[in-house]
């Protein structure tokens, strides 16, 4: 939710960059934008008198893309830069509301992810001590804190660590005063860059890729100073930390369209490449397999698209392992916890790795002793440096809202590891490189335009419902989500043996029903459970293998045991965006929703 982007060094276009670089975090979603510069002197500017050491703002509703723009800051001459994308929470979404505030000097200007749990009674004292608020919002009240504290005779830097240290709840906040930013977080992501004679700060790693690929991933209750000599990072109670660089392996051209219309669409096609990748790299995974084979007991843990990956890996652990793992959405967890010990193994499964869904039970799970072994695919995330060991997903940078090729690649780690504690590597291997194939010939293949076709036909529906079992029952789930997301189109999924309890009630004439048939030992039951549907005049639509005469529509995949899954959900992707597209949908940034989910 919401992002932060800023710059401080050696060009002179500091809003430019700065607004570039909100445009890379525009798919973590918001409702509003604005910039800060501090003004210099220079040719060719607009302003050329009066406005050095002065912050000048600049804040608009909507889209950055659709927003009118006229904007004096982009052609300004400054060499430092704060902006910020708002996802409206404390106050409706109006350009007082937006960030960034500023103090009553206007010479204090703060952007803020998360939640100030305290603002009301630190606002009424604010007011009390002559404070005067223009907005709604919680984030307000930080810039005037930081004015009260300065009045007693600190510096910048000392004033921004004394007010943070007066916040409650989760937050991430950076402060451009007196040529400098301060950043500090209790939570929230706040990643440091470093590039030659320039530094910035984000709240997402992807923005920083045009820049550098050396970054520093700030800690919870640390902060930093950002000036034009480097980057100083201090705990919040004043003790210098040294500063280990971290190198993103992340490519530059991950973070690019190229020849692709929409960000879903490129991650779609990139998935053979990193299913391929995950077979021929097993090393981390063979590690990780013998944690769990260590393990007292073993949660999975997890949220949206990752909760169906890992209840993926119950049924795979279950079958392929022989070993029994318990499950639970993140936001869950906590209630479960009372089964949390020394021996547990946790294993957190997340995308960003900043979900403070997972997050929160995890740093609570370690409280007790348990041991945590994340699948994740940010390095440096909150949730990679809270874990004991880490299996980074190859994925790269995914910028559309909805999930695509991080979850095919956290079900292809989990299909690696069952097998590896089965000890059967390399079928696991063999299985991967076939679905790689598979899902290879579907994008270019004659599937594809049957996929376009029943687009078409989907997209003027008002309800779609999907079954499966066993494996194909988390599949179910998933391809749920994907239709939710991307098109708007109401999806439930079942367990095929669920329509009996109550389920078949929903099935009138004409009725898409989704129907996930892996030649696997759930067929014979998941065929007669179409036939139930089809004998109350459901529309028939069958993914697998294998055609069949109950099946109004049929997609193939490949018959891949295990790995089937994989391409039945690459072809609920692309089910999803072409009904999107067909309704003119942006598929990339869907209402509402956002790429992490960094506040309850």
């Amino acid at each position: 939710m919401c992002g932060i982007f800023g710059y401080i060094g050696k060009r002179n276009n500091s809003a430019q960059i700065v607004f570039e670089g909100l445009k890379r975090l525009e798919y973590r979603g918001y409702d509003s934008w604005g910039l800060v510069v501090e003004g210099q002197r220079g040719k060719g500017t607009k302003y050329k008198k009066g406005i050095k050491g002065k912050l000048l703002v600049e804040k608009h509703v909507g889209k950055i893309g659709t927003s009118t723009l006229n904007s004096k800051l982009l052609t300004l001459n400054a060499s430092i830069a704060l902006g910020h994308t708002r996802w409206a929470t404390h106050g409706g979404v109006t350009v007082a509301n937006a960030h960034p505030h500023l103090d009553c000097t206007g010479r204090i200007a703060v952007v803020h992810n998360g939640i100030v749990e305290n603002f009301q009674k630190l606002r009424k004292e604010l007011k009390a001590k002559g404070h005067k608020f223009v907005s709604e919002t919680d984030t307000e009240v930080i810039a005037h804190l930081i004015e009260e504290e300065s009045k007693n005779g600190k510096d910048s830097f000392t004033a921004v660590r004394k007010a943070f240290l007066k916040l409650a709840g989760l937050n991430a906040i950076v402060v451009l005063t007196d040529g400098q930013l301060v950043a500090a977080k209790n939570g929230s992501p706040l990643v440091l860059g470093f590039g030659k004679g320039e530094f910035f700060v984000s709240s997402d790693p992807a923005a920083l890729l045009p820049h550098t690929h050396d970054v520093y991933f700030l800690a919870d209750r640390e902060l930093a100073r950002i000036d034009r000599s480097g980057i100083e990072v201090f705990t919040l109670s004043d003790k210098k930390v040294p500063i280990e660089i971290q190198k993103l392996n992340w490519k530059t051209s991950e973070v690019n369209l190229g020849k692709y219309k929409h960000f879903i669409e490129k991650e779609i096609y990139e998935q053979p490449e990193i299913i391929t990748k995950i077979a021929t790299n097993s090393d981390d995974t063979k590690k990780f397999a013998k944690l769990v084979d260590e393990a007292f007991g073993t949660f999975f843990v997890a949220c949206g698209s990752a909760s169906y990956a890992a209840l993926c890996g119950t049924y795979l652990f279950s079958k392929v392992a022989k070993k029994h793992v318990n499950y639970s959405i993140g936001s869950e967890f906590n209630y479960l916890e009372d089964y949390i010990h020394k021996g547990t193994l946790v294993i957190p499964i997340s995308q960003s790795g900043e979900s403070i869904d997972v997050i929160e039970p995890v740093t609570r799970a370690k409280k007790k002793g348990a041991k945590i072994a994340a699948i994740v695919n940010v390095l440096g995330s909150t949730l990679y440096r809270e874990a004991d060991f880490n299996l980074l997903l190859p994925a790269g940078p995914e910028k559309a809202v909805v999930a695509t090729k991080s979850l095919t690649a956290m079900m292809a780690i989990l299909i690696q590891i069952a097998f590896t504690l089965a000890e059967k590597e390399e079928i696991a291997k063999n299985l991967l490189l076939a679905a790689a194939k598979n899902i290879h010939n579907i994008l270019y293949g004659r599937e594809l335009e049957k996929i376009k076709k029943l687009a078409k036909y989907l997209k003027d529906k008002e309800h779609i419902y999907i079954i499966g079992r066993g494996l194909s029952y988390s599949t179910a789930l998933e391809a749920t989500l994907k239709f939710k997301e991307a098109s708007y189109l109401h999806a439930e999924g079942f367990a095929g043996g669920e329509l009996k309890h109550g389920v078949i009630a929903l099935i009138t004439k004409g009725t898409p029903c989704m129907v996930f048939a892996p030649n696997d030992e759930t067929y014979e039951a998941i065929i007669s459970n179409a036939a139930e549907v089809k004998a109350r005049g459901g529309y028939i639509i069958g993914i697998g293998p294998k055609n069949n005469e109950v099946f109004d529509f049929w997609i193939a995949t490949g018959d891949l045991a295990e790995a089937t899954m994989i391409p039945q959900i690459v072809i609920a992707q692309l089910l999803a965006y072409f009904i999107a597209i067909g309704k003119d949908l942006d598929p990339d940034k869907p209402r509402n929703l956002a790429k992490s989910v960094t506040v309850k």
